[in-house]
């Protein structure tokens, strides 16, 4: 056990990670995982790619390796996945298999169990996000139908819409009366203006001129008189 172990696991390895393991020194090495993950719709994001970096202590596989997760230089942030603040997470998830997997070749084993806590972490975060998504989709269809829909008539609402549109009757029928009388007044002022005092005759002119005419009269009566005494009655 120890160094033969590690020996041979690693030719393994090597044997399924052609192109993604590469060597640090004699007891270390890292292998490149690209994530398979699902983006979301409008998502441009190239799908994550983690380093699980690897040390063989003297005496593994009897003790845990020496593990850590990192990412390739200059890798594209993603929006579900943060390797920072993420790693502790992540290599937390692994406890229990190297503890179910002490005494054996595990690192495949804990890549294939990071991979999948990695991707369901990130799926996890990506159907939260829709969940989010569609709460505020339903709210807002929720606040437009509310505006179709008008309020729920109760009994204590249509008591208080009964005694609103009574009240309003009323102030419509007292509006009329007021308006009616305001009419009458009207009609009645003008009357009583063609009705002049004696004064109003005298202050307008107007008692000379009546006299005038009276004389007038007056004189044409006399005429008529004075004529009728010329006419002579045959017979």
């Amino acid at each position: 056990m120890g160094l033969e172990d590690q020996v041979e696991e690693r030719e393994v390895l090597s044997s399924i990670f052609p192109d993604e393991i590469t060597d640090v020194d004699e007891s270390s090495y890292r292998i490149s995982m690209l994530l398979d993950i699902t983006p979301q719709p409008g998502d441009d994001t190239p799908p994550p790619t983690l380093l699980l970096n690897v040390k063989y202590p003297p005496t593994y596989p009897d003790i845990a390796p020496g593990l850590d997760i990192s990412q390739p230089p200059n890798a594209s942030k993603h929006p579900h996945l943060d390797v920072h603040e993420d790693k502790t997470r992540l290599l937390e998830a692994l406890e229990p298999v190297i503890e179910e997997n002490l005494g054996m070749a595990m690192i495949f084993t804990l890549y294939s169990s990071l991979k999948d806590s990695a991707e369901a972490l990130i799926t996890s975060r990506q159907h939260a996000e829709e969940s989010k998504h569609e709460a505020v989709k339903r709210q807002a269809e929720a606040e437009e139908n509310r505006k179709f829909e008008g309020e729920k008539v109760t009994r204590e609402s249509f008591l208080q819409w009964s005694d609103g549109f009574k009240r309003e009757i009323e102030e419509a029928k007292v509006r009329r009366v007021l308006e009616v009388e305001a009419e009458e007044k009207k009609k009645r002022g003008r009357v009583e203006e063609k009705k002049l005092t004696g004064k109003q005759l005298w202050e307008q002119g107007l008692v000379g001129k009546v006299v005038e005419d009276d004389d007038e009269e007056e004189d044409g009566v006399d005429a008529v008189v004075e004529g009728l005494k010329d006419v002579k009655v045959e017979g």
